[in-house]
């Protein structure tokens, strides 16, 4: 490598089990001429996955193997990896970083230090890649019982593992699909469906243990403007000119047939390429808390993903986020709308985005949640929304919504219930 050039580097990722370790190995054999650097990640004292790599591997713990242990590296050891990759690009020569990310933890993250910080100067971002447990996958959003629900965190704290499959996906400039032989051709076929509209675009590839083409894995994948699959169904949406358009029956009342519905006059991207659907519910009225969560929170199983904004009852001065993944479901608290705020904010924040949804009388103020699926019955759950539907500044209790900025409430949750706690803190999970 010729003095400063920046070193490729490629983010590894996927949930405990998927077979990451397994495709390192496979990688570390087959890399032919290269120079590979791996930098593994584990939450025990012992880095078992280091030891793994280095058994069935050229390389010695220490000697192209930089162990990071007692931490997650997209978070609590945040510091320490981006002195390690940078002491490692400054004393060692080598053509390609990997970087594998801990079990319970997002790729994107860890590629972000590579652009945000010192790092920046010695590395680019080649991909990110997310091995996905066919089996698990298929269970987890199928009509199957998942061995597992949740990941769990060193310190016994859980999180739902719908949610991080979802959320490493949707991350992913590849996608392998491993364990192929435990799933049948359908079951993989609804996988392969689900994981191409939540990232749209995406390479994936079928494996059985991890083998996958070392030039594929290793070449420039990453695009950082690629959408996931619910912002590229918002920005494709045909319904957006909401001037003559009518809401479900029974409910004009609500003024809210100006903000347009679901639109089945087109078939989706989606549809269309991968056999999965999406469409976007869009209104201009409050929601009643607890008919929202009633609804948000037991959402049919042919739901795969949901999300988006709500405009709740009770807090009509608070902008509600929802985020849905399989059986688990969660509101957040993401600020006031721009509405809220004193006119001369309202002002100046629009002038810098002109692109913002704004209406005469309620501003900012909506709910637009994107669902994507298969065989949804779209008319049903945007009819089963639409019974609860409130006159904006009606009377309402707000009750378990947040407030407080920053903070979530679990609406559906695989295992036991959690209190609520600020979502910046959420994510966090080590371990492999």
């Amino acid at each position: 490598m010729n003095a400063g050039e920046t070193i490729p580097v490629t983010v590894l990722g996927g949930s405990l089990g998927a077979g990451k370790t397994t495709l390192l190995n496979h990688l570390l054999t087959h890399a032919g001429d290269r120079d590979i650097a791996v930098l593994v990640n584990d939450m025990g004292s012992v880095n078992v996955d280091a030891e793994l790599v280095a058994e069935e591997s050229d390389l010695a713990v220490g000697d192209g193997v930089t162990e990071l242990s007692n931490g997650c590296i997209c978070c609590e050891l945040q510091d320490d990896l981006e002195t390690a990759v940078v002491r490692l690009a400054r004393e060692r020569s080598f053509d390609h970083l990997v970087v594998e990310a801990s079990g319970v933890s997002e790729p994107g993250p860890v590629a972000r230090l590579f652009v945000t910080s010192r790092a920046a100067a010695r590395y680019d971002v080649a991909g990110l890649a997310t091995v996905v447990d066919a089996r698990l996958f298929a269970d987890t959003f199928g009509d199957g019982d998942p061995d597992r629900t949740v990941a769990e965190e060193g310190d016994g704290s859980v999180r739902p593992l719908s949610d991080l499959l979802v959320e490493q996906v949707e991350s992913a400039d590849l996608v392998v699909l491993n364990k192929r032989d435990l799933v049948s051709d359908a079951e993989l076929a609804a996988v392969r469906d689900a994981v191409e509209a939540l990232r749209p675009g995406a390479t994936v590839v079928e494996t059985t243990r991890g083998d996958v083409d070392v030039d594929l894995l290793l070449s420039d994948l990453h695009d950082p403007d690629a959408p996931v699959g619910w912002r590229a169904a918002l920005e494709n949406d045909t319904g957006g000119d909401e001037s003559d358009r009518d809401g479900h029956g029974g409910h004009d009342d609500h003024d809210h047939g100006d903000h347009g519905d679901h639109d089945h006059g087109d078939t989706t991207h989606a549809e269309a390429t991968y056999g999965v659907t999406s469409f976007v519910y869009r209104r201009r009225a409050p929601l009643d808390p607890e008919g929202a969560a009633a609804v948000l929170g037991d959402l049919p199983d042919s739901v795969v993903r949901a999300k988006g904004s709500l405009w709740v009852a009770g807090a009509e001065d608070v902008h509600f986020t929802y985020s849905q993944a399989g059986p688990s479901a969660y509101v957040a608290a993401a600020g006031p709308w721009v509405a809220s705020r004193p006119e001369f904010e309202q002002d100046t924040y629009r002038r810098n985005h002109p692109e913002l949804d704004w209406h005469d009388d309620h501003g900012d103020r909506r709910t637009e949640l994107v669902f994507i699926g298969r065989g949804m019955d779209e008319d049903a759950l945007a009819a089963a929304l639409d019974a609860h539907l409130l006159d904006p500044g009606a009377s309402a209790d707000a009750g378990d919504f947040p407030t407080d900025p920053g903070e979530e409430v679990a609406l559906a949750e695989p295992t036991r219930e959690r209190e609520s706690v600020p979502t910046t803190g959420a994510a966090s999970e080590g371990g492999r």
